[in-house]
């Protein structure tokens, strides 16, 4: 059991990461191809957000925006602090990095939590599960409407200037579905708790068709090419150093908050992971295809890590003292 929870395929958004890379690798789209599949992509985009907003209960939500002694800091924390940092290793990352690739670390730094792996690993700790669930679906609906507007004010508008088209995109595809998913969802929660498995394995299909996308642009401009095997290392160890700089400080905070031991692990989680399921889509709304690819660079990679490494972290906060 421990060695599959180590296992880098322990989770199977790691293998979709890595199939939709592999493919854009070796056959990426492009021309009109890739029009097409940007437009089916924002499709995909749109389902998986009325299906979230049929899934995430409104009763869970009015229970999250009750608990502000752990909700609002998560918050502050998430697109606060973490936008800062995102901000910090921007430039850390600027003498070292394409430009594009650099400003990702701004963009991963302004994404809400992921809600299914910090869920998993605050239980797997044994940590508070519902607020877990609670604040990361929270800082996911905060996210659609924030993340972007806060890139463009800490410097992202060189890459995605936010302006009505932008809005409107994003207002219609990620925040319009949600809406209708709530409106509904007294009608269709019998139908989504009866597909459960076939909606993740839907999301996982749309979250790599994003990420096909946004790395078949970033594959024509000749990402691989500019790489060099040292840019590799410094990518990953700035992402490490990230990561460990989020968790340090996620785990550091619930001290001075007075959160309890459960609490702390849930905040830990819920503020140190980030989203691929929202920062692939809303890649593919706010860049251009030969943009997208470069500014998740680092998104995919802590995504990758924060699977891997959480793993070892929870065991160990499973074991530690109640």
């Amino acid at each position: 059991m421990m060695l599959r929870r180590l296992s880098i395929f322990a989770d199977p958004m790691i293998l979709t990461l890595l199939v939709a890379l592999s493919v854009a690798a070796v056959q990426p789209v492009a021309g009109h191809s890739a029009q097409m599949a940007r437009e089916v992509s924002n499709i995909g985009i749109f389902v998986l957000f009325l299906l979230n907003g049929m899934r995430i209960p409104r009763r869970e939500i009015a229970r999250g925006l009750a608990n502000w002694r752990y909700v609002l800091p998560l918050t502050v924390w998430v697109f606060g602090a973490m936008a800062l940092l995102g901000l910090a290793f921007q430039w850390l990352a600027a003498g070292w990095l394409p430009p594009l690739v650099a400003l990702g670390f701004l963009y991963l730094g302004v994404l809400p939590s992921t809600v299914q792996s910090a869920t998993s690993y605050t239980t797997l700790a044994g940590g508070n599960i519902a607020l877990a669930v609670i604040g990361a679906a929270l800082l996911n609906i905060i996210g659609v409407m924030v993340s972007a507007p806060l890139f463009a004010l800490l410097g992202g508008g060189a890459a995605a200037e936010i302006g009505h088209d932008v809005i409107l995109r994003i207002g219609l595809i990620l925040v319009l579905p949600f809406a209708i998913g709530q409106a509904v969802q007294g009608w269709t929660a019998e139908w989504i708790n009866a597909r459960k498995a076939r909606i993740v394995w839907l999301d996982r299909f749309v979250i790599g068709l994003s990420v096909y996308v946004a790395a078949s642009g970033a594959m024509a401009q000749g990402l691989i090419g500019m790489f060099a095997p040292t840019d590799w290392a410094v990518l990953l160890a700035l992402v490490l150093a990230l990561l460990a700089a989020a968790s340090w400080g996620a785990w550091a905070i619930g001290a001075p908050l007075g959160l309890p031991r459960a609490d702390r692990i849930a905040f830990l989680f819920g503020g140190s992971q980030k989203s691929i399921a929202i920062g692939a889509p809303l890649a593919a709304i706010l860049f251009a295809s030969d943009v997208a690819g470069f500014v998740i660079a680092p998104l995919l990679v802590y995504h990758l890590a924060q699977l891997v490494l959480a793993a070892p972290l929870a065991t160990r906060l499973a074991e530690g003292p109640r």
